[in-house]
């Protein structure tokens, strides 16, 4: 039997591609004005509607999952499988998070992901299972400094593995705003 969304998965009808493409997208733009909102605001209740935001992206995300299995690029395009990745990782559910990481990393095995999306959902489950990450995408955003890498000394290299760059540079970029 083929997995959703793996290889000899059945193709996925393309007006159905194209609109769980544009729910994701709308849902993880949604979730981007509500963010923009709360730098503007101090705390109060756009912290309860970006909670609900992302519970509710949760919710939808795991519904698309379970039935389609992982949005690829190859299925929903860049964009809407990037959209998929980012309310992934602001998702209250490390379970959801957890399955998807092993969808991600068979579909970007089977080529139908870029490796960075795994890379980010990796590191994120690691850093929530209080586990050393393995890439550096994961930031304390009081310190600005990565969370604890694995074997930091050769943490450049998987990036360079996975198509990021040097972790020194992202970090200049993050301190500098950019």
């Amino acid at each position: 039997m083929a997995r959703p969304g793996g290889r000899g998965a059945a193709p996925m009808v393309p007006e159905l591609a194209r609109a769980l493409a544009g729910e994701l997208v709308r849902r993880a733009d949604e979730e981007r004005g509500l963010m923009r909102q709360a730098r503007d605001r101090p705390a109060g209740a756009w912290r309860e509607s970006l909670a609900a935001c992302r519970a509710g992206n949760a919710r939808a995300l795991a519904v698309i999952v379970r039935r389609h299995g992982w949005p690829t690029t190859a299925r929903v395009g860049p964009a809407a499988s990037t959209a998929a990745l980012m309310i992934l990782l602001h998702a209250p559910d490390l379970g959801l998070q957890l399955r998807c990481r092993d969808l991600i990393a068979r579909a970007v095995a089977d080529g139908l992901c870029p490796a960075p999306h795994h890379a980010y959902i990796a590191d994120h489950c690691a850093v929530e299972l209080g586990l050393p990450q393995f890439y550096g995408t994961r930031v304390d955003p009081v310190t600005l400094r990565p969370c604890p890498v694995r074997r930091p000394g050769t943490v450049d290299e998987r990036r360079r593995d996975v198509g990021l760059g040097p972790l020194d540079e992202q970090m200049r970029r993050l301190r500098e705003g950019l």
